[in-house]
C-alpha cells in the first residue's frame, strides 16, 4: 500500500498536481531514480516556451530542454512586432483575432509585464516607386494600412529622411518585449510544476517512447516536440528524419538606450524577406549540401525602439545551408548602417552591436505542426512566418488537440502536407 501510494503520488506530481507535504520527499527520491515525461520540448525560445506552458496547462508532465542560458535565437533579436492587422486568409485572420484575445490577458495570466502596447507602424515606400501600386499590395489584408504623403509620413515620424521615400503606409501595430514574454511563459510554466534543463541535445531514439540523450543524461518521454526554430531541420536530419523546413540567417544591429525618440516602428512596405524564403524553398535538394548559398542576400531596412530606449535595426537575410555559416560582421554592419541611415539618418552612426540568428520558415508561409509521418511520437512546432502573433493561439490549439479535442486547423498544418 505504501509503495502504491508513493508511485501514485509521483505520477500526480509529474502531471503538475499538488503533492501532500508529508510525501514530497518520497516524490523527490523516486524522481531522481526515474522519470518519464508526457512531453519533452526541445528549444526554449518563444515557440518552445509557449508550447510547454500550454501543455502543462492541460495537465501533462513537461520537460523543457534548452542548450543556452541566454540563447542568441530569433526571439532574442526580434523586433517584437504584432501584425494583428495583416491577415490575408481566413485562417490567419482567425488566428490574429484569437491572438489579440490572448495578449489582452497575458500580463494577468502570466503574472508579468510583457510591455504589450500599440504602436504606429510606418511602412516606407522607396523613392521612384508609385505609392498607389504599393498600397494595392495590402488591399486584401484584414485592416489595410492608410496611404500617407511624404509630408504626412514625416509628421508621424520626424526622424524620416523625406528625400528617401515617395510616401508611406500606416496602421496600428501591436508590440511586446519578446524576451520578457518568453521569461513570463517560462516562469508561469515552472510555477505550474514544469521542469527545465539547460543542456545540449545530442540524439534521440523513438519507438514506443522517446529517449532524448543530452550532455547531462538521458530523458524519457511519451512524446517529443521540436521547437528549435532554425536548428530544427538539422536536429531532425541528425536522427534520420527528413523534413521540408528551412532556415535563414538574420542579421540586425542593436543600439543601447539613447535619448533619440523613434515614434513609430519603421519597416519597408515592399518586404523582400518573404519572397526570398518562397524562392529559396523551391530548391530543397540544395539545403542538404552544407554551405550552399541558395540565393543572394537581401536587406529590409527598418527600426524599432523598445521602452527602455534601446533600438534594433535591420535586417539582412541570407539563405545559406549551414547553421554555422561564417558571416563577415564588419561588412554586414556597414551595409545595415548605410541602408538604415538612408531612411533614418540620425540612427545611422550611433554606437552599435551586430547580431545574428537563425529563422525557420516553410515553403508556403505556414508553420509545420504535429506528428512527423512515420514517427508518430516525434512532433514539430516550427516554421512560423509571423510567430509572435500566431504562436500563442496555435500552442493552445495544439495542447487541446493532443488532449483529445480534434482541431481541423491543427490537422491542416501537419508536416504531412508536404509528403504527397
Amino acid at each position: 500500500m505504501i509503495l502504491f501510494d508513493s508511485v501514485f503520488n509521483f505520477v500526480m506530481c509529474g502531471r503538475g498536481l499538488r503533492c501532500p507535504p508529508h510525501k514530497r520527499e518520497v516524490y523527490r527520491v523516486i524522481k531522481n531514480l526515474y522519470i518519464m515525461y508526457d512531453w519533452i520540448i526541445i528549444g526554449a525560445g518563444f515557440t518552445g516556451a509557449a508550447l510547454a506552458y500550454e501543455l502543462i496547462q492541460k495537465g501533462f508532465s513537461v520537460l523543457l530542454l534548452e542548450k543556452y542560458l541566454a540563447p542568441n535565437n530569433a526571439t532574442r533579436y526580434s523586433y517584437g512586432g504584432l501584425a494583428f492587422w495583416s491577415g490575408n486568409t481566413e485562417l490567419i485572420r482567425q488566428l490574429c483575432d484569437e491572438s489579440i484575445a490572448r495578449y489582452e490577458v497575458f500580463s494577468k495570466e502570466l503574472a508579468a509585464d510583457i510591455e504589450f502596447r500599440w504602436l504606429d507602424l510606418l511602412l516606407t515606400i522607396a523613392k521612384n516607386t508609385e505609392p498607389e501600386k504599393t498600397a494595392a499590395i495590402y488591399a486584401n489584408v484584414a485592416t489595410p494600412p492608410q496611404l500617407l504623403t511624404v509630408k504626412e509620413a514625416c509628421e508621424l515620424e520626424p526622424l524620416l529622411n523625406r528625400n528617401a521615400i515617395s510616401g508611406a503606409l500606416t496602421v496600428k501595430h501591436g508590440h511586446i518585449n519578446p524576451e520578457k514574454t518568453v521569461q513570463a511563459y517560462i516562469q508561469a510554466f515552472l510555477r505550474k510544476g514544469g521542469a527545465i534543463e539547460f543542456t545540449e541535445v545530442l540524439e534521440w531514439q523513438s519507438q514506443n517512447k522517446v529517449s532524448v540523450k543530452t550532455t547531462n543524461k538521458t530523458y524519457d518521454a511519451a512524446n517529443v516536440a521540436i521547437c528549435a526554430g532554425g536548428m530544427s531541420r538539422q536536429l531532425l536530419k541528425a536522427s534520420g528524419i527528413p523534413i521540408k523546413l528551412y532556415f535563414s540567417h538574420a542579421e540586425i544591429i542593436e543600439i543601447p538606450p539613447v535619448n533619440i525618440k523613434l515614434n513609430t516602428l519603421v519597416m519597408p512596405a515592399n518586404l523582400k524577406r518573404f519572397q526570398l524564403e518562397t524562392e529559396s524553398s523551391k530548391f530543397d535538394e540544395l539545403w542538404d549540401e552544407s554551405g550552399n548559398e541558395i540565393l543572394p542576400p537581401i536587406l529590409d531596412a527598418g527600426a524599432v525602439q523598445f521602452q527602455d530606449g534601446s533600438l534594433r535595426l535591420g535586417q539582412i537575410t541570407r539563405t545559406i545551408a549551414d547553421v554555422n555559416a561564417k558571416i563577415k560582421a564588419a561588412d554586414s554592419q556597414e551595409w545595415l548602417r548605410k541602408s538604415v541611415g538612408e531612411i533614418l539618418p540620425s540612427l545611422g552612426n550611433l554606437p552599435r552591436t551586430w547580431g545574428q540568428c537563425l529563422v525557420a520558415f516553410s515553403s508556403d508561409k505556414l508553420p509545420l505542426i504535429g506528428a512527423i509521418p512515420g514517427f508518430e511520437n516525434v512532433h514539430i512546432f516550427s516554421g512560423f512566418s509571423n510567430p509572435l502573433v500566431i504562436v500563442p493561439p496555435l500552442a493552445q490549439r495544439f495542447a487541446n488537440s493532443v488532449s483529445g479535442v480534434d482541431d481541423e486547423m491543427i490537422n491542416s498544418l501537419s508536416p504531412g502536407r508536404f509528403c504527397c
